[in-house]
């Protein structure tokens, strides 16, 4: 039997809305959710449709050998809630620009 793919993306057929203590950071209907093996299910929010004029960005950097570097934004005192990939590896880039977020730290709200 074949191995599942490490990383897999899939659009998101639902309205997304992310609130940072009680603020609309993101509303989106154009979201990716990538599924990693091992980790939760985090959904990418193209740019446009993030309130990127609310966002600081961060010192904070990390490298994924399965996407690439990402960059950091924080929100106040809520340290390094976003990451974007900038340039990510070859064949995720997909989610280039792309803004995810600390689920635990932000609200998620799907609305059809």
């Amino acid at each position: 039997m074949p191995q599942a793919p490490r990383i897999s993306l899939h659009p998101v057929s639902q309205r997304v809305q992310v609130h940072v203590d009680g603020t609309l950071l993101a509303d989106s209907t154009n979201a990716l959710e990538l599924r990693e093996t091992g980790y939760p299910a985090r959904r990418y929010i193209p740019r446009e449709d993030v309130r990127m004029d609310l966002l600081t960005p961060s010192e904070t950097t990390t490298h994924c050998p399965f996407k690439g570097d990402a960059v950091y934004f924080s929100l106040g005192e809520n340290q390094d809630i976003a990451w974007s990939y900038e340039q990510p590896i070859e064949g995720m880039e997909v989610i280039a620009g792309r803004v995810s977020h600390l689920v635990g730290k932000v609200n998620d709200v799907f609305r059809c």
